[in-house]
């Protein structure tokens, strides 16, 4: 078996710290960060990681990348928020993943030692940060032709309901 081969295999990925906002359960979140009317929330970044903050400040957005933590078990069709209609789950941004890996571009406020303090949030209160990243425009900016089956959707207002959240406890943060 070549080494590049993971398919079967568990990584193991580790929180860096737990994000922060106002929103408990699915039903109401903002579906995404660009229309969550600017909600803010905050990063608790453990404290050893603390030095890798170093120039974050100088960045106005950056990406956060969590772990959808409470999200329901995995669908290769979905309805997504939006839409009546099911399609394949990599052509939606539902969090009934494979891999419960969620990735939103917030609006980096300030920082205060540890905690950084954001808007534009759209993940659940208490979850865990896998990694941060500065949006830089000139990487993660694309003019596009085509978005599929969004092309004549507008999400502004739109709130999550119930649909993809999971109640199991055991997969609730303890």
């Amino acid at each position: 078996m070549p080494k590049n081969n993971l398919r079967g295999t568990q990584l193991a990925i580790t929180p860096i710290g737990w994000i922060h906002t106002p929103f408990q359960q699915s039903k109401g979140t903002p579906i995404q960060g660009a229309v969550s009317n600017d909600a803010q929330g905050v990063v608790d970044l453990f404290p050893e990681f603390l030095p890798g903050l170093r120039d974050l400040e100088a960045f106005e957005r950056l990406w956060l990348i969590y772990m959808l933590d409470r999200a329901s078990a995995p669908m290769m069709q979905v309805r997504p928020y939006l839409e009546d209609e099911k399609h394949g789950v990599f052509a939606t941004r539902a969090p009934a993943r494979p891999n419960p890996i969620g990735l939103t571009a917030v609006r980096l406020l300030g920082i205060e030692d540890n905690r950084l303090l954001i808007a534009g949030v759209d993940m659940l209160d208490e979850t865990p940060l896998l990694d941060i990243k500065p949006y830089v425009p000139a990487f993660d900016s694309f003019a596009v032709n085509r978005v599929g089956w969004y092309q004549d959707k507008t999400a502004q207002g739109a709130v999550a309901d119930d649909r993809f959240e999971d109640y199991m406890e055991d997969n609730h943060r303890q």
